[in-house]
């Protein structure tokens, strides 16, 4: 157990370090290789100052934990390539990164927000889900409801529900990062359920790997807080969505995703009534979406809101976590 322990602590102090050194490297290529933010004219007045700033930043936090978790299981004799739990969400996580990392691509390359067409990211999506599902079809593909002893085998529909979960989940994150600080802290808040659960459930790969990736986003978060000298982008959003869904699967904890992700949920299902409102009624419901930019109109300041934020979403974590032990 002290073994264990000391292992984790020190990966994630090493994750931790290392994306703290070497991320002003990362911004200074990124800034050569003119990997910018670009803004949209119909953004608002204070994130065209956004513009400039190096994107990609999420490729650090993608590495880091991979890298780190992969040699402290290889020094300590473990092949954690044979963990099909591990290996699901690996590739889940850094498989939604590469579809985030084309995506970024694309926009910088191109000088505007034409990234990689609705369709095309989708599709691409739908191929990662259903090659994430392959890999778990042979695990429990059964769905237990929380607080009872109902467990619904699903069998092939698991696969919509996986894809439903992964394209879902990638896109709520991706759609929350729109200010300093704001993805990067409540994914962070959202992975710590996951690894006490991990913890509870012996899954030692697991917590290796949710430990790593939580110290490299605090690195990440240093350079990422207002204001920021770094993006995540696409490539870090998607990552960190595809993640928090495969983590799900494999601790078979699909419903209480729903409110350990609670801010990512809300953000997307505040756009997703305005886009219906707007498109059959021709009225918006929110003054602007996601959400988190409708307090900024009404005069909150970005940093207030993203601390508010971050507590909405421990709240929901914490729900999310009790609501797993059921």
């Amino acid at each position: 157990m002290m073994s264990n322990i000391l292992t984790l602590s020190g990966c994630f102090l090493m994750s931790l370090g290392l994306v703290l050194m070497a991320m002003p490297e990362l911004i200074e290529y990124l800034k050569k290789l003119s990997l910018k933010q670009t803004v949209s004219e119909y953004a608002l007045a204070d994130d065209q100052k956004k513009a400039g700033t190096p994107i990609m930043g999420g490729i650090l936090f993608i590495v880091v934990p991979v890298v780190v978790s992969l040699l402290a299981s290889l020094l300590s004799g473990v092949n954690v390539l044979m963990d099909e739990k591990y290996l699901i969400t690996i590739v889940a996580f850094v498989g939604y990164g590469l579809i985030g990392f084309v995506d970024d691509w694309l926009i910088a390359v191109r000088k505007n927000n034409d990234g990689l067409k609705p369709g095309q990211k989708f599709g691409m999506q739908v191929v990662l889900a259903v090659l994430v599902f392959l890999l778990y079809q042979k695990s429990d593909l059964t769905v237990t409801i929380p607080f009872t002893d109902i467990s619904l085998n699903l069998g092939w529909g698991y696969a919509v529900l996986a894809l439903f979960m992964f394209s879902g989940s990638s896109n709520a994150v991706n759609l929350t990062d729109g200010m300093d600080g704001l993805a990067a802290g409540v994914t962070l808040i959202a992975l710590v359920p996951f690894a006490l659960l991990a913890w509870m459930r012996q899954e030692f790969n697991l917590v290796l790997l949710i430990l790593c990736l939580i110290g490299a986003l605090l690195g990440y978060l240093h350079f990422n807080k207002k204001p920021a000298r770094v993006f995540m982008g696409a490539t870090g959003s998607l990552a960190l969505g595809g993640i928090l869904a495969a983590l799900a699967m494999v601790l078979k904890e699909e419903i209480a995703l729903i409110l350990i992700a609670g801010i990512p949920v809300i953000e997307t299902v505040c756009v997703l009534i305005q886009q219906i409102s707007v498109r059959t009624f021709h009225k918006r419901v929110f003054v602007y979406t996601p959400i988190h930019y409708a307090f900024r109109i009404k005069g909150m300041m970005e940093v207030n809101i993203v601390k508010m934020f971050w507590i909405v979403e421990a709240v929901f974590a914490t729900i999310g976590f009790f609501v797993a032990l059921g």
